[in-house]
């Protein structure tokens, strides 16, 4: 297996830290200060903290119970969001947390979930991607055609124009 030298590593990191993100184009209109309104009102920022949009936090997945060191060495929130466990858990990669992602640019960050499921906010905000029968509009996983899109259920049982207001303030972001 090839590894890159650190001074590699250290170079592409300043290269990719030097890009920046593509232009917006979603204006902070009047949909979008309603849908700020109901971020608000939903409790979002208590993970998706602003100006960055997280809180920088470790959410527990599955039934992993962390160690007590953890508590002292990491910023964990005791908040488990139902996500698929399984990136998370298995060995050789799993550490038993996901960290709340940043909701800053994720207009183009697309597909969403930690495995790429989800390819719109449009569908993650979609109730139907909790059940068994859901295609999913991203990921898959090989030779499946449906399987349920768990976790984060936050928001998926806004009414629709609640719904579209949230994902309009979200693609300003």
């Amino acid at each position: 297996m090839h590894r890159y030298s650190d001074e590699q590593a250290y170079a592409l990191a300043l290269y990719i830290y030097s890009l920046k993100p593509p232009p917006n184009l979603n204006q902070f209109d009047e949909t979008a200060a309603q849908g700020q309104k109901v971020f608000g009102r939903e409790g979002c920022a208590a993970c998706h903290t602003p100006p960055l949009y997280t809180n920088n936090k470790l959410t527990l997945a599955g039934d992993f119970q962390p160690p007590a060191d953890h508590r002292k060495k990491y910023d964990i929130l005791d908040v488990r969001v139902g996500t698929d466990p399984r990136s998370s858990m298995l060995p050789m990669r799993g550490t038993g947390y996901y960290k709340v992602p940043s909701l800053k640019g994720v207009w183009y960050r697309g597909p969403l979930e930690h495995n790429g499921s989800v390819a719109t906010l449009e569908d993650w905000f979609d109730e139907r991607r909790l059940r068994q029968d859901y295609v999913p509009t991203g990921f898959v996983g090989y030779g499946l055609r449906t399987r349920a899109v768990t976790g984060h259920e936050f928001g998926l049982r806004l009414p629709a124009g609640e719904k579209m207001a949230l994902i309009a303030f979200l693609k300003t972001l």
